[in-house]
């Protein structure tokens, strides 16, 4: 993966991040995945966001790392969803190679222009007597865990609810890390 860093006009730090056709990771080379054209959402799992944001685009495509964007993960209980300044960043320089790819960067770009950030849809939602600290899950499991809980989203299309998170589902899995069940890691 190359990371290419630059200014725009407007004297904004712009980082791309490209991914070679033979980056290899793990010592394995891997194939060039050119995300398919999607013009129809509506038989996609998951809620339809305001902007059409292409996970499989920037994750998968671009290898984008989950952290790039949500930068609070590490260090907080909240994942964070990203500024649109972040979007901004990247999508002053890249427009889009057709037209649906054009309209949901023009989105970004009149959330950027008129100071209002999209209105998502919350995917992954517990109830409120539950805490899932996520600063300690990426602590204990790496940054590449994400996928434990959420999937392989950088094949996703649209992002959707992979596990149930339910107590029984977080159960098992700390059974099979080896970790504490103490209620109170979760239920405070």
């Amino acid at each position: 993966m190359t990371k290419r860093c630059g200014r725009s006009a407007a004297g904004i730090a712009v980082v791309v991040f490209m991914a070679s056709p033979l980056a290899a990771q793990n010592g394995q080379p891997q194939e060039a995945r050119t995300a398919r054209v999607i013009s129809d959402t509506g038989r996609l799992k998951g809620p339809r966001q305001p902007i059409f944001f292409r996970h499989d685009v920037h994750a998968g495509q671009s290898r984008i790392p989950c952290m790039y964007c949500h930068a609070s993960v590490a260090v907080s209980s909240e994942p964070g969803i990203p500024a649109v300044q972040t979007c901004f960043g990247c999508h002053q320089l890249i427009t889009g190679s057709t037209d649906e790819h054009k309209a949901e960067i023009k989105k970004v770009q009149q959330a950027w222009i008129g100071k209002q950030p999209p209105q998502w849809i919350r995917v992954h939602a517990l109830p409120g007597f539950v805490r899932f600290p996520h600063m300690r899950h990426i602590k204990a499991l790496g940054t590449q865990a994400c996928a434990t809980c959420h999937g392989q989203v950088e094949r996703m299309p649209q992002v959707y609810q992979v596990s149930t998170l339910k107590m029984g589902w977080c159960v098992n899995c700390h059974v099979r890390s080896g970790v504490s069940r103490d209620c109170t890691l979760c239920h405070y």
